[in-house]
């Protein structure tokens, strides 16, 4: 870090005080700490409406499988950006074609 610019990441005795001085949001004590309960127990209602799940499939076309490929062919298809899990759907289908039955 150059040494003509301060670091901003310390706070300053002023800025602490402030902290200090805010009724809303005061220091916790460890009674706070141990008293404290997860999110999803202090507001069961509201943890449940921000929960995002993805819903069901319309037509479950695809299996979820567990596969080990070489790590310069998975950067390869990586590369390539989004949707990268697609293109390499098709090359593998195109693979697939050429297999003898």
């Amino acid at each position: 870090m150059p040494a003509d610019k301060p670091d901003r990441t310390l706070t300053t005795s002023s800025e602490e005080a402030g902290i200090a001085a805010d009724p809303d949001n005061p220091e916790w004590t460890e009674a706070d700490f141990r008293s404290a309960v997860p999110f999803e127990q202090a507001f069961p209602v509201l943890a449940e409406k921000l929960r995002r799940t993805r819903g069901p499939q319309s037509a479950p076309t695809k299996q979820l499988v567990s596969l080990r490929l070489d790590h310069d062919v998975l950067l390869r298809f990586r590369a390539t950006g989004p949707g990268w899990q697609s293109r390499m759907n098709e090359a593998l289908r195109r693979a697939a074609a050429d297999l003898p039955d």
